[in-house]
């Protein structure tokens, strides 16, 4: 999938320039006619060093060099998005909030195509993660949650993702360097018996969130570059993003549930890639499903929302074949 996105979007001064206010903290977003309810982390503004130092076990060379980056506010959704939500975008039958006059002239959602296999591949569904979205998917998800609650939801930009995994913290996980401690933060290759688990189930970070390593990977709007840092070394970044251009690779963050404790760094980085897709029996393959199930998504939204026009340029991507 092609992503397009207008000149005007370009300007990401104002998209991501938020301020704090008294009003700034947790909450919980409701979903209007629905039970079910996602749960926001206040992330505060600050300053911190993104990538991974020379000597950190495991590193890899697009980890660095490290730069100082500089973030505004947002909120981050405390747990992966589960199927328990997901689906209530996916399937029209499972959505009671479907025509019912809410929001209107925001509702014009186009939907994935039905799944051509069972998605949670056996896995597991109420509570677990969702998984297996393309990139394309997961911001129509978000636009989908938009028409719904009149909040702008997107995905983290890279930077947004590794701060808020850090919270605070310069060591190579956000509880220290102790790699034996990863199991009780993460499910990964050494007890997740090769599947995902329910959400929350493990410690949080410091700042309340949940499964930042390990069960599923996590996808962020950012493409994918491996000179990222080199191109911003020597300055401060101020809420850096690398804006999509093309189908692949983009940005995932956070390990799962196939992975060792080397993936789930803070600073480790991983790229989509046309493997994802290599079971799909279609022909053009799927603009909106992967066959790979360790893919997933968490949530952000920005303190300060931005202009109607930014919103809709945000969303407005157009997917292309992917033979």
């Amino acid at each position: 999938m092609r992503i397009t996105i207008s000149s005007s979007f370009l300007l990401l001064s104002s998209f991501f320039s938020y301020g704090q206010n008294p009003d700034f903290k947790n909450y919980s977003q409701a979903i209007p006619q629905v039970d079910v309810k996602i749960e926001m982390i206040a992330i505060p503004s600050g300053t911190f060093t993104m990538g991974s130092p020379a000597e950190e076990k495991n590193r890899k060379n697009d980890e660095g060099p490290q730069i100082p980056v500089k973030l505004n506010a947002f909120w981050m959704g405390k747990y992966e998005i589960p199927w328990d939500i997901y689906e209530l975008f996916v399937f029209d039958s499972l959505d009671p909030t479907r025509n019912n006059g809410q929001n209107n002239k925001l509702d014009g959602v186009t939907r994935p195509t039905s799944p051509y296999l069972d998605m949670t591949f056996g896995m597991g569904k109420q509570n677990h993660p969702a998984v297996g979205m393309t990139q394309y998917n997961a911001i129509q998800f978000c636009k989908w949650l938009y028409s719904r609650t009149g909040n702008f939801y997107r995905l983290p930009t890279e930077a947004e993702w590794e701060y808020a995994s850090r919270s605070g913290a310069k060591e190579i996980y956000h509880f220290g360097n102790d790699e034996d401690m990863l199991k009780d933060y993460a499910w990964y290759a050494v007890n997740s018996n090769n599947k995902t688990h329910p959400i929350g189930t493990k410690k949080p970070n410091s700042w309340g969130l949940y499964d930042m390593y390990g069960n599923v990977s996590e996808w962020t709007f950012d493409q994918y570059s491996p000179d990222t840092y080199q191109k911003n070394k020597g300055k401060l970044a101020d809420n850096p993003i690398v804006i999509p251009k093309k189908l692949y690779p983009h940005s995932v963050r956070g390990g799962s549930f196939k992975e060792d404790a080397s993936k789930l760094r803070s600073a480790s980085r991983n790229a989509s890639s046309p493997d994802w897709k290599r079971l799909d029996p279609q022909t053009p393959k799927s603009n909106w499903w992967l066959t790979e199930p360790y893919v997933g998504l968490r949530i952000v939204r920005p303190l300060v929302e931005p202009s109607k026009k930014e919103i809709d340029e945000y969303y407005a991507i157009k997917p292309i074949p992917d033979y």
